[in-house]
């Protein structure tokens, strides 16, 4: 299946310059979320996962039926201060200033294989974060999915080293 005739393309959107990859057109069509789905628990089947981590708020549209079908748990990596319980943290660059990104203290046991999902790779500066997240609770990532990978900003060269899909390149 083509994913990409799923995906529309929205000018200068957020801002002048930029071509938006709204993904929002592949969810809404049941066969092609399904299909998206199940290629994404087909790369993660002989990963052997434990539990299924993903950056809010699109990181949850893509790992919770992966999670689903796999049989396995999900986590939530939230923005500081909308996780209830006690958390861990890790700070990091955006474009302009800085952010924050926070997990729950016992979401991830030691030696837990880990499934990192998310909608797009960018910069790479949010799943970045969120391995640092997983590796700070002892989590092993034996992962990284993405719906779209944006190749000329060149993100996956902060994630050296740890093994990637992604469905579609523009």
């Amino acid at each position: 299946m083509d994913l990409k005739q799923y995906v529309a393309i929205v000018e200068d959107y957020p801002k002048p310059g930029i071509k938006f990859k709204d993904i929002t057109p592949l969810m809404n069509n049941g066969e092609a979320y399904k299909y998206a789905t199940d290629q994404i628990v087909a790369y993660a089947k002989d990963k052997k996962i434990d539990l299924i981590v993903g950056p809010e708020a699109r990181g949850f549209i893509i790992g919770c039926p992966v999670a689903y079908s796999l049989g396995v748990g999900f986590a939530p990596v939230r923005k500081e201060g909308k996780l209830p319980r006690e958390t861990i943290k890790v700070s990091y660059g955006l474009e302009y200033g800085s952010d924050v990104l926070t997990i729950h203290k016992d979401a991830i046991k030691p030696g837990q294989r880990v499934l990192i999902t998310d909608d797009l790779l960018a910069t790479g500066g949010t799943i970045e974060a969120t391995i640092k997240l997983v590796e700070q609770l002892g989590g092993v990532v034996a992962g990284i999915a993405f719906l779209v990978e944006l190749t000329y900003l060149e993100g996956r060269s902060k994630l050296k080293g740890y093994d990637i899909l992604t469905l579609m390149e523009y």
